[in-house]
Parts: structure tokens; sequence; C-alpha cells
């Protein structure tokens, strides 16, 4: 990399005065250039001079991205980029990899840090004795210079500069060690760098509190704060080669990976009946990091090694065999997977996604059709499963009152169903596996036992080693559930209908729409709020008679004598409920992670309406309703999801 003084770096652009026309893009182009360009001017080498590049390693392609920008008078992208922050979602930080203080580079991520480093010194006295746990996933992007493994190589010098001792996985691993480790070696927090099954382009800071459950508020905002207050890089936050020397970082992966395969067999019922099994499964890791971990997992439950997909085994930050990285997608991307499995005439598919948090599942059919379940479909099937197997390996003493499951509010109300008829507990929590974790760490404060949680979109939690969603051991409680039902010559999707038949079935569909105008997706809510007059919801929803409403985002409920919401107010997304006399329930609410207006429905009949073909129909008929009516995508300019 070519050097250069202060003097002719870009004709002196550093020093210009920016005249924009408006005071604060001139405020933000100057900050974002001052504080790139401090990357190689830190008074870390004595002794001798200083230039530009000579210390610390800079990423030039960001720099170069705003400088472009300016030179090119893009006014209104450079405020895109440089005149808002990221804030917490439903998985904490995460936007585009990037320039700008807006997305995700080296320079927020330093900034995100030093604003942890703040706030967890005020929370924690003993923050320096405890440590930090940092890990990341396989992302990356050319053109910003910008990868997993290079931010969680910042992120961890930002704390070491500071003498705070960091757990750095030497190595990629699934998002649920993260939480796993900052449990089990008592760190007072942990960050995760992933964007999950995000577009290739994104990238994310997900944190966790020294309970291994992702943060929720206040600790999020308190943490935004700190940030804000911290956005100057300190001396030493650039300095990425503390991770090579510094006595203070220590590298967790044998020690998390070996206690992490010996609580998975806390979840595992039938070991030797796994290792005489006659199914076949195969794996693919979607180009992440599963399938090193999916098939030690395996191995612990007594299994043959799942057969991987070779395209998609190895770690590829371009996803080149999938038009998007998210499983959830169905059959259209587990195409290579189910032609390999009916190759290796393997029965069942088990799909990761990128950073092995969430899994997919398909069978093969008589038909020699697949079945893609849902995460509802799959939900169902264990909640059945972890209950039976509580049921048949539970202490004399057990109280089947003292056991819980739970489910994010827009999932499957089939656990509940289950609960009622069994006698357990069920509860729902906000969209976002970070509410469950806080609820479930609630839950065992109080000695309760929780066997499993889930969101519908593909997050399973089975047992509590861990308090996040986790695809590599559901995948493998999914293969165990498999080879158990295969010895009664049962299929995953028989056993599905059985769970309905007992429990009643619950007929979800859930889909969504981009919008990449937040004006847009605000007035389409602010427009339920005030639909025949102002404060006024709907009563109906074209032919659909609703019988109440719940809004989130403002507190209300209208089923509750008081009208308030008994779930937290979330005034910083989105989220509607109706309920309808048919019985059928429906939400509209924005993603917390992509520009995505995402709508879930479902018709929960009792156990004596066993007419699906009918239940399906009323169900297509108030999605319609649904749609036309409270969407309106052709009016709003709504992208359809694309299959």
């Amino acid at each position: 990399m070519a050097e250069n003084t202060e003097g002719d770096l870009n004709s002196n652009l550093l020093h210009a005065p920016y005249h924009t026309g408006d005071p604060q893009l001139d405020t933000a182009i100057g900050q974002w250039l001052r504080w790139d360009k401090l990357q190689g001017r830190l008074a870390w080498c004595p002794g001798r001079r200083v230039e530009h590049d000579s210390c610390f390693l800079q990423n030039p392609k960001t720099k170069e991205q705003i400088e472009n920008l300016l030179r090119n008078g893009m006014n209104k992208e450079l405020r895109d980029r440089l005149c808002c922050r990221m804030t917490f979602g439903t998985a904490g930080l995460r936007s585009a990899m990037g320039a700008g203080f807006c997305y995700i580079n080296d320079l927020t991520v330093i900034q995100s840090t030093q604003g942890m480093y703040k706030y967890l010194e005020r929370c924690f006295s003993d923050f320096k004795q405890r440590g930090f746990v940092v890990g990341y996933d396989t992302r990356g992007q050319v053109t910003s210079s910008c990868s997993s493994q290079r931010l969680a190589k910042l992120t961890a010098a930002v704390l070491l500069a500071k003498d705070v001792p960091v757990y750095l996985f030497s190595r990629y691993v699934p998002t649920p060690f993260v939480p796993y480790a900052v449990q089990k070696l008592k760190a007072v927090a942990g960050v995760m760098i992933t964007a999950s099954h995000n577009r290739k382009e994104d990238n994310g800071y997900k944190v966790y509190w020294e309970t291994g459950a992702q943060i929720t508020s206040p600790h999020d905002k308190e943490i935004l704060k700190c940030i804000e207050e911290c956005v100057e890089p300190w001396n030493g936050s650039w300095n990425d080669n503390l991770v090579d020397t510094s006595p203070l970082k220590r590298d967790p992966l044998q020690d998390i990976c070996r206690r992490y395969m010996e609580d998975l067999k806390k979840i595992c019922f039938y070991r030797e009946l796994n290792s005489k099994t006659t199914l076949k499964f195969v794996h693919t890791s979607f180009h992440g990091v599963g399938h090193d971990y999916v098939q030690l997992a395996f191995k612990v439950f007594g299994f043959k090694p799942p057969i991987p997909v070779p395209e998609q085994k190895d770690p590829d930050p371009d996803f080149s065999t999938v038009k998007c990285p998210n499983p959830e997608e169905g059959e259209s991307v587990l195409e290579l997977s189910l032609r390999l499995a009916e190759k290796e005439n393997a029965r069942v598919v088990l799909a990761t996604d990128p950073d092995a948090d969430r899994l997919a599942a398909a069978e093969l059919q008589e038909n020699g059709c697949w079945k893609v379940f849902t995460g509802n479909e799959l939900a169902a099937l264990f909640g059945w499963w972890m209950f039976d197997c509580w049921k048949k390996n539970k202490s004399r003493n057990a109280d089947v009152k003292n056991v819980y499951m739970l489910a994010t509010t827009v999932s499957s109300k089939i656990l509940k169903a289950i609960a009622l008829k069994e006698g357990f507990h069920f509860e729902e929590t906000l969209p976002g596996f970070k509410w469950i974790g806080s609820r479930i760490i609630d839950l065992l404060e109080n000695g309760k036992e929780v066997l499993f949680a889930f969101e519908e979109s593909i997050g399973f939690l089975c047992g509590t080693s861990v308090l996040d969603k986790d695809g590599v051991s559901a995948a493998v409680v999914v293969a165990e559930m498999a080879s158990y039902l295969e010895t009664m010559n049962i299929t995953l999707k028989q056993q599905l209908v059985k769970v309905y038949e007992k429990y009643g079935y619950h007929i979800s569909k859930t889909s969504y729409f981009l919008c990449y105008e937040p004006p847009t997706i605000k007035s389409i809510f602010e427009r339920l709020r005030n639909f025949d007059s102002p404060k006024e919801y709907p009563k109906f929803c074209g032919t659909f008679a609703i019988l109440h409403v719940r809004d989130v985002t403002t507190g209300y409920d209208s089923s509750q004598p008081n009208k308030k919401s008994v779930l937290p107010v979330s005034k910083n997304s989105q989220m509607i409920t109706f309920t309808f006399q048919n019985g059928c329930v429906a939400t509209l609410r924005t993603s917390g992670t992509e520009p995505k207006i995402k709508y879930y429905a479902e018709m929960c009949a009792s156990p004596d309406q066993s007419d699906t073909a009918l239940l399906e129909e009323e169900l297509k008929k108030l999605i319609d309703a649904l749609i036309e009516n409270f969407l309106q995508p052709s009016k709003n300019g709504l992208i359809w999801r694309s299959v």
C-alpha cells in the first residue's frame, strides 16, 4: 500500500471546507474523513515519523467511497450514508457493508465497541477481570475491504487497548457459540459479527449480555448513547495487531466447542437407536459456518455423518449457488440439497443458514415430491417431541405445571393448544429471540423448566444450554426425531398430521413485501390507526369482521379491560395484530433487520375441525383481503416477494 504524507493526500481534500448547502452534511463529511484519517496517524510508534498507513492498516476503500461521492456532488447519497446512525433492531446493529455512519464498516464497529466499553465499564466493576467474548461468521465484501473476521479483530483491539481480556474465537463459529461462551466463561458480554441470513451485502453487530441472552431495553438505548459520546477513535482502537500480541487475548474455540457438544447430550434421548438407523440425511450449510459443527453434533448423537452438499459446504461470502442465503425461502434455494438427497437416497434434508442459528428441513414423500416444512410446522413437531421426551424421562417429583414453552407473538399458536391439553405453561413474547432469551432467564431464576422456544422464521431452541436460537442443535434433534419415527414407519409429515389431529389444525401463511421508503411504511400503519375516522382502527377487513386489535407500537389492545397491551410497548417498530371473528389471527409488522413489511396469518381450529381444505380456503381469502385493504401494494409501490 503506497504511503502518503499529510500534505499531498488527495490534494488536501481532507482539509477542505465542505459547502454542500447542508450544514449537517458538511459537518458529517468532515467528521468521517477526519476520523478515517486517524487510522494511520496515531502516536503508537515512538521514535519515528508516523506517515499515512505507516503504523496501522487502514481501509482506503471506505474512505475512497466517501471521497468519490463528494467529488461527484452526490449529496443525497452522502446524506443517506452520513447523517444517521444504526440502531438496535431485533438482532442488534445490522446494515450494508460500506462507508458511512449508518453502514457496517471499520469505523462504525470501532465506535460501537468504544460505546460498549464505556457502558460496560459503568455497569461492571469487574469488567477487566471477567472479559468479553467476540465471534464472527464468514461474510466479506471486496469493494469495502470489509469482512466479519476483520471487524471482529477491530472489536477485540478496542477492548484489548483498554486492558480488557478478550475471548476471540480463532476461526468462524455458529452464532449460538457466542452466547454460550458468555455464560460458560462468565464474561460480562459478547459480540457476534454476523448478518445471519441477510443478503451478501450486509453485516451486523449482535450483542449479548452477561446472562447469555441478547440485550434488550434499556441496555440497547444506553449503549447507543455511549456510542454517540465515543465517536472519535481512541488511541489504540485501530491497532488490530493487539490481537496477535496482547497477553489478554485468549482463544476459547476448543474449550467452548467441547463443552457445547457435551451439553448437547442433555437433549439426546435415543443415542443407541440413532447409531442403528438406516435413514440418511443431507446437510447444507449455505456457504456459511455450519458444516464442521453439524458434523460434530451428529457424532455426539451417535449418527453417521450427514452427507454435505459439496458446492455449499465451505464458506463463500458471495453465496454463489443461491439467489439469497436464506433457507426459509424454501425449495427454490434448496435445489442442490434436494437433488443430492435424491441421488444419495436420503429422505431428510437439513439446512442451516450461514451463521447456523436457524434451521430449515425437508422430507421426501412417497409421491416423489418434497415437503419443505415451515417454521410453524417444525415447531409443532419440536413441541410434541420435547414434551414427549420430557414425559418419558422425567423424575418422579417432576411437575408438569413447572414446565414452559415459549413463542414469539407472530408465531403459530400450536404450542398454546398443546399446553392447554397437556397441562404445561405457554407464553408469548415480542418478535425477536432477544425477548425469548430474556423471558427464559426470568423463568429459570424462578425454578421453572423451559423445554422449547421458537419463532416462526425457522428459529428454534431445544433446552436452555444456549439462550438464543440454535440451528446446530435443532438439526440433530430433527434427525433423532425422524430416526425414532422411522422405527414405527411414520414420516415427519405423518407425525405432523397426528399432532394437528390431536391438538387442532393450525394452518398458517407468512410472507412479505419489500419497501425501501420508510415514510410509505409509516403511512400504511398510520392509516390503520386512523381508518374510518381519527384514532379508530378498522372494524372489518373486506367482508371479515374484526374482533380485537392489538397495536404493540402504541400499547393499545382492545381485548384488555384497560385497553393496554400486555406485551411491552415497542415504539421503534410497527406491529398491529387483528383477531377475526372466524378464528383467524393476522399480524402486520416491519422487519427488524430488512426493508420488509411482513404479514403473518393463522387459522387456529379445534380438534373437531378436520376439513383442512375449507380452513385453507378461508385463510387464503382473508390474506387476499388483508393485502388488498390494508397493505394496498399497487397504491404504495410495494414489491411482492419473489419465489
